[in-house]
Formats: structure tokens, C-alpha cells, sequence
């Protein structure tokens, strides 16, 4: 297949629109099931990428959760404790910690998963069934992998009455070295990123604490190889091996940190057991659950406690989550990692990070204020290392 022929591009009205290869060759995937459009094409390419990196630098299979050309999350293959198949509402699926490929895409979806509501897939590895059979039951618009288990491809084939986009993509396809986009009819040039995110590289370790583990590297490198694909600025939070705050897309930093931060202390808070044990009622379905425990959890809790409105969620009115109890679970965390794709400016972008239990961070460095925020992680013992390289994606 030299092209495929869209519906629209980005809106309906942006017509015709198709896919190509510039040079003429075939183009590197099979569109096995659906008919995927302009946007869903865009979240597989670059979530594609994502996941291979962060597949060649971890040796661990990989997932993430794509909506609007930015991950919610990403995520590798490792066992989910009872407490997070809970909050990732997984806890029901049958041989879970049998397919590491499973896990991946059960710690993405969990992540943010109000975000999460309609996403497009990426998977490192060959969909397994165990994977199709999670995915079969949330609500998503399509998935790319590098090939499907015939059982698993039955599944999803299922979805969306038969109309499920599924893509197959070639593991072993290379892109050319330059790209090339159009922007109001003038069309731009650059030299495709291909920097490599390795671990082995992060020896500018700037803070007095200078103690960043083998496990803390490889969450900074999947903070790092998330933002790579994340519309910028960006801020990535990381524990396990899971992207937990993507802040995407913001023109100040701080904004981006802030934002993922909250996400990060919402993942954290949905599995204190005041929220696992949410008394829900037997017929209300996962959105609505997210939708309930996200504003249970937020700032207007009333809007699902009030009396005329519990009823609606729960068998018994749950007890309120008050404000101080989360601050102290919150202030009870440690060892998240944190990302970041250009330099921070200021000391506060810290000062919000440690809130939400950050330990060890990574960025460019390169601010004229390095000092400020060098002294702002030494003042909360955060071992801090300086990439070099600045990760802005548009």
C-alpha cells in the first residue's frame, strides 16, 4: 500500500486528506481492521515511537495511552501490586501478572484514565490475548503493535461492531534521517530526533545528594522518552516504571508542572483505601466511576456526596476525604521521578515537585538561574542530573 485515502484531516471540513510515502515506496503498516483517521495516524506514529524506545532502553515490554498527539501515560511491563490493579480497575482480569505486555497497558490506561477515555495504543511487543482482552472492554478508538496474536486480532476485531482500527506496524522500519511538514503552505525541514536516551549517559549528577539508583534512572529515562513524543512544554512524573503526570502543551513551565503534579497526586490518592473501598453501586460502569472518584477526590466533593446526589454512585454515603488526610498520604511519598523537556527557570517548578514526593529529577539544565534551582533541590535533599538536551516536540 502506497497511500491510504482519509476521511478528513484534522476536521471534517479539511478535505481531501491522505497518507503517504514522499518518495513513492510502500508505506510501513497494514491496516488490519477500521478505517483510522488524520489524528488517530498521528497518535500511532509518534506513540509508536515512544513505546520502541522505551522498549530498547528497559529490555521490558512497553505501553502508552495516546489522546491528541500526547501521552496520558506510558508504562512498562512490570507486576501491578493488589492495591493498583484495584485503582487501575484491573483486579478482575484473569492472568494479569502472566503477560508483561498486559501489565503495561493496565499501568498506561490506570494512569489518568478520565484522560484516557477514547485513546489510541501503542504496544512494543505483539498484542497478546490477555492484552486484547483488556483493551476489548475499554472504550478506545484504535491500536498500533507490531504484530497480533491470532486470538488477540479475533477480540479486537470485535470491538465497535467490526469497525475497531487496528494497524500493524513494521518493527523493523527506519524513517529517512529528514522530515518535513507545511505550515499555512510553507513547508519546514529539519532533521529527524534521533537521540538516544540511555541511562549510561547520566553521569551530571549537580546536586549535593548525588545518589540516583539503577531503578530511579530508568524512571528518569521513561520520563525522558515520554516527553520526547509529548507536545510541549512538558513535565513528566514517574514511579515503577509508569509515566503517573503528563503536563503537556503549557507556555509557562510551572503550569506544566503543576498540572502534572495534580495528576500524579490523583494517581497516588486513588489507592488510598478510603477510595478503593468506595461503596459504588453494582450497575455503575468504569467511566462513571472514574467520574466519581475524580470529583471525590478534587476540590467540589459535595457534587457527589450531597444528600440527593450519593445516591446516584454508592450503596452508603462514603465518609468525606478531607483535605488533611490527603496532604498527609500525599506527604507520606517519596521516590518519584520527575522529567522535564527544556531547562526549569525558576526554583518554584521544585518547590511545587516536591509536593507531589519527587526525589530525582532530569533536564537539559542551561537556565541562567541553574544556581536557584540547584540550591531549591539541595534545600529537600533531590538529587538532580543536567541531560544537555533539550526535548521539544511540535
Amino acid at each position: 500500500m502506497k497511500e491510504f485515502e482519509l476521511k478528513y484531516g484534522c476536521n471534517p471540513n479539511q478535505k481531501p486528506a491522505k497518507i503517504y510515502m514522499e518518495d513513492g515506496s510502500e508505506l510501513p503498516i497494514t491496516i488490519l481492521s477500521g478505517k483510522p483517521g488524520y489524528i488517530n495516524f498521528l497518535d500511532a506514529f509518534n506513540a509508536w515511537q515512544l513505546v520502541k524506545e522505551i522498549k530498547e532502553e528497559t529490555g521490558l515490554p512497553a505501553a502508552t495511552s495516546f489522546k491528541h498527539v500526547s501521552p496520558t501515560s506510558a508504562a512498562v511491563g512490570t507486576v501491578l501490586p493488589a492495591s493498583l490493579k484495584k485503582a487501575c480497575f484491573v483486579e478482575d482480569i484473569e492472568g494479569l501478572d502472566d503477560s508483561a505486555l498486559a501489565c503495561a497497558y493496565a499501568r498506561a490506561r490506570g494512569t489518568d484514565r478520565m484522560s484516557s477515555f477514547g485513546d489510541f495504543i501503542a504496544l512494543s511487543d505483539a498484542c497478546d490475548l490477555t492484552t486484547a482482552l483488556l483493551i476489548k472492554r475499554e472504550v478506545s478508538d484504535g491500536i498500533i503493535a507490531p504484530g497480533y496474536a491470532p486470538e488477540a486480532l479475533e477480540v479486537l476485531k470485535s470491538k465497535r461492531k467490526g469497525n475497531y482500527n487496528i494497524i500493524q506496524i513494521d518493527a523493523d522500519y527506519i524513517p529517512a534521517p529528514k522530515e518535513r511538514k507545511q505550515v499555512f503552505g510553507i513547508t519546514f525541514e529539519q532533521g529527524r530526533n534521533d537521540y538516544r536516551i540511555r541511562t549510561e549517559d547520566f553521569t551530571d549528577i549537580v546536586t549535593e545528594n548525588k545518589n540516583i539508583p539503577p531503578q530511579a534512572k530508568r524512571d528518569l529515562a521513561i520520563a525522558l522518552i515520554t516527553l520526547k513524543y509529548t507536545q510541549s512544554n512538558s513535565v513528566c512524573y514517574v514511579k515503577d516504571g509508569q509515566a503517573i503526570g503528563v503536563g503537556a502543551g503549557q507556555q509557562s513551565r510551572i503550569h506544566c508542572t503543576r498540572l502534572a503534579g495534580n495528576k500524579a497526586d490523583i494517581w497516588h490518592l486513588r489507592q488510598h483505601e478510603k477510595v478503593l473501598n468506595l461503596p459504588f453501586k453494582a450497575d455503575i460502569g468504569r467511566p462513571e466511576k472514574d467520574n466519581a472518584i475524580d470529583v471525590y477526590i478534587g476540590d467540589t466533593p459535595e457534587d457527589v456526596l450531597a444528600d440527593g446526589n450519593w445516591e446516584q454512585f454508592f450503596t452508603v454515603k462514603p465518609e468525606p476525604f478531607t483535605a488533611e488526610e490527603k496532604r498527609a498520604y500525599l506527604d507520606s511519598i517519596s521516590g518519584v521521578c520527575l522529567g522535564s523537556d527544556a531547562f526549569f527557570p525558576f526554583g518554584d517548578n521544585i518547590e511545587r515537585a516536591r509536593r507531589s514526593g519527587v526525589s530525582y529529577i532530569a533536564q537539559p539544565g542551561g537556565s541562567i538561574r541553574d544556581d536557584n534551582v540547584i540550591e531549591a533541590c539541595n534545600k529537600y535533599d533531590i538529587a538532580m542530573l543536567f541531560t544537555g538536551m533539550r526535548l521539544f516536540h511540535h
